[in-house]
């Protein structure tokens, strides 16, 4: 079919706006979707020839998305593009920056600096040793250069390794003295900026330069940038986030390859990074690529379960807060959440409500004993379902639709039921039978009294509680794991109830859970044999160390979304997270931990984490100017300042969830359960 006829089909809606495929030539204005990848490559005497490789190998590859409805197109980005004359003419993901040089049909600002810029750069290159940034060198005109604007008049083009260095800060960089730990912060988050074309599309997740063990901390993680994103978006910078959503978006459900295997359609990648690769040897010409890792890169090799739920969180929180809903509107968007949906709600051999996941598919992403169904992953994909509700469109959803509440009323109920812990529980644990079989047993996943800790017994304050790390047939985690508990609280997957039991705990064991610097990973750390056995006797992980017990600044802005409309208790004398604690109006804690980290965190160079049980080392093997931990400070005094801007992350519970609870709740638990029809089914 060709693309006028295909064209004129979606606008009509003779036909479902859908992907189609269609080679396209190099001047070809086709918005198509195109599945394989095209690589360039330049010989004598001819003209530039394109052919299409469906090969795994090639890294080279073009999305663009179909169009969506009269309003014009939903824009792709050509990620590989051959730069004639050094001037970059990819198509740009609709990024609304008026600072980027891009013309009316989203292409690249094609305006070259005079040769004295260039002279400029090259000067200082030539002094230093390193490209200076690219932020720098346009502080004279106030415009943001775009990458191929550092090529000289006759069309030159820099080495590779000097346009890497652009991308980022110097390697040297010129930290910018701070009149305090706000500005230091804002500073070092915008130095630490990955550009794409000229625009800005991430943070890096470190930006340390004495640091010679760079690995993939170069790159960008999606779930590194959230915090930089929710910063950018509180500060009113709507483009950046704008820009990552849509990229990201373009690198989703690749065929990639780990070892022979692919993983699931829809899985978004845990990182990726920007790569200037010079065209078959011809320094006159280069292509940019936006090179993905989905994990058959990374340490363990583990797929990133949690990548695509934050992305659909963010997204929510960029239309709820820009006020910009056409992003999420737009049909590549809205492909884009349902094949994550889909990827999610497949049927499997698991039988409960919660994600089956692997060691290592989260925040945790290494072995740590967290396979199962880790209560991190359970939280996100509350919050993730719960935005895609909001966010897709209902008369095109409706199988997914119900699907997803039904997956909704089902998760929120063995969460709150199964997950729970505090004293009572305890003791009815205590008490268990096992070896009970029917439907109206108690102890229905077998779980043996003698799993229960020494340490919890002690431990457990009498006012408080908290949600377990796991739960699998006879076992159950009773690890204190921070992130599942506070995002339990930010997504209302806990109740009213239990998330004041959660920030009480949190205030009864505070010398525990933040001491010296906010907050611990998980309390408390693997040690002795258990460790050995566990970890596999991981030399990173040792006790209280990086997963094992470190404490992580980043962490404390997702405590600070809590705020109920309604003051739920007096705040007592004593203050003491951030988005969980302004959602259930109780503030003082994080305000609390943010004096803590104030103390300390600019003078240790921002590190990943830390060391110890009172988080008093820095972590042995902790990056510095770690961006996601200057981003989480600088969110959590943003929602500290203006608590309203929690809600563009909180999640309400609806009514009809929490009726389908308390309904569920009500029936009598030992009733015997009689057989069903077949259940039906759904398209997702």
């Amino acid at each position: 079919m060709a693309t006028s006829e295909v064209i004129l089909q979606v606008l009509s809606g003779a036909v479902p706006r859908l992907f189609y495929s269609e080679p396209c030539s190099k001047n070809s204005n086709s918005r198509l979707s195109l599945k394989y990848r095209v690589s360039r490559r330049r010989k004598k005497g001819s003209q530039l020839m394109q052919r299409v490789d469906f090969s795994r190998s090639s890294r080279n590859c073009m999305r663009v998305y179909a169009l969506d409805g009269l309003h014009g197109f939903s824009h792709g980005n050509a990620l590989n593009v051959h730069l004639g004359s050094g001037s970059c003419k990819c198509q740009h993901a609709e990024s609304v920056s008026a600072v980027t040089g891009e013309d009316e049909h989203g292409g690249c600002g094609s305006n070259s600096w005079n040769s004295q810029k260039v002279e400029v750069a090259q000067q200082m290159n030539n002094e230093n040793g390193s490209v200076a940034s690219i932020e720098r060198l346009n502080n004279e005109n106030g415009s943001v250069a775009s990458m191929e604007k550092l090529n000289n008049e006759n069309g030159s083009v820099a080495s590779m390794e000097k346009l890497a260095s652009t991308r980022t800060i110097n390697s040297t960089p010129n930290r910018v003295s701070a009149d305090s730990t706000d500005d230091e912060a804002w500073n070092l988050l915008r130095e630490s900026l990955v550009y794409y074309c000229g625009n800005p599309i991430g943070t890096i997740a470190a930006n340390d330069p004495t640091d010679t063990s760079i690995l993939n901390y170069d790159q960008v993680f999606i779930r590194d940038f959230i915090p930089s994103g929710i910063a950018f978006l509180l500060k009113g910078e709507y483009d950046i986030v704008r820009n990552f959503i849509l990229y990201t978006l373009q690198l989703q459900s690749w065929e990639k390859t780990m070892d022979c295997y692919s993983p699931g359609q829809g899985l978004m990648p845990a990182s990726f990074k920007v790569r200037t690769v010079p065209l078959d040897g011809d320094d006159s010409a280069y292509e940019e690529v936006l090179d993905p890792d989905f994990g058959e890169a990374a340490i363990g090799r583990v797929a990133p379960v949690d990548s695509g739920l934050w992305w659909i969180i963010l997204l929510r929180a960029y239309g709820k807060c820009s006020g910009d809903l056409s992003v999420q509107e737009r049909v590549d968007v809205q492909t884009g959440i349902k094949m994550i949906l889909k990827l999610c709600l497949a049927d499997g051999f698991d039988m409960f409500p919660t994600l089956l996941v692997t060691d290592g598919s989260c925040m945790i992403d290494r072995r740590m004993g967290i396979h199962g169904h880790p209560l991190e992953i359970q939280a996100l994909f509350y919050s993730a379902l719960l935005c895609a509700r909001e966010m897709l469109a209902p008369e095109e959803s409706a199988d997914l639709m119900r699907a997803l509440n039904n997956r909704l009323i089902a998760l929120s109920f063995h969460i709150r039921e199964y997950y729970w812990t505090d004293m009572s529980k305890i003791n009815e644990i205590y008490r268990y039978k096992t070896e009970e079989y029917s439907y109206d047993a108690v102890n229905k996943f077998n779980i043996y009294p003698d799993q229960i800790p020494p340490w919890l017994g002690e431990w457990m304050p009498n006012k408080g509680g908290y949600l377990i790390g796991n739960l699998q047939p006879a076992h159950m985690d009773f690890r204190f794991f921070s992130l599942g508990n506070l995002w339990s609280i930010v997504s209302s997957l806990a109740t009213i109830d239990q998330s004041h039991a959660i920030l009480d705990l949190i205030e009864a064991k505070w010398a525990d859970l933040v001491a010296d610097m906010p907050l611990k990973i998980c309390y408390p750390a693997l040690e002795g044999e258990e460790w050995r056995i566990i970890t596999g006797s991981d030399p990173k992980n040792t006790p209280w160390s990086y997963h094992n017990g470190g404490s992580w600044p980043t962490l404390l802005w997702q405590g600070r979304s809590l705020k109920e409309v309604e003051w739920q208790m007096p705040p007592p004398v004593s203050k003491q997270l951030t988005v969980a604690c302004i959602k259930m109006n109780r503030p003082w804690i994080a305000e609390n931990a943010v004096k803590i980290a104030e103390r300390r965190i600019s003078r240790d160079k921002w590190p990943e984490y830390y060391d110890s049980k009172r988080a008093r080392f820095i972590g042995k093997q902790a990056h510095l100017y770690q961006t996601w931990s200057i981003a989480g400070y600088l969110v959590s005094k943003l929602l500290l300042a203006n608590p309203d801007a929690a809600k563009i992350l909180v999640n309400v519970e609806d009514s009809e969830l929490a009726n389908a609870f308390s309904c569920m709740l009500s029936a009598n638990p030992r009733r015997n359960r009689v057989r069903k029809g077949p259940k039906q089914s759904f398209i997702v």
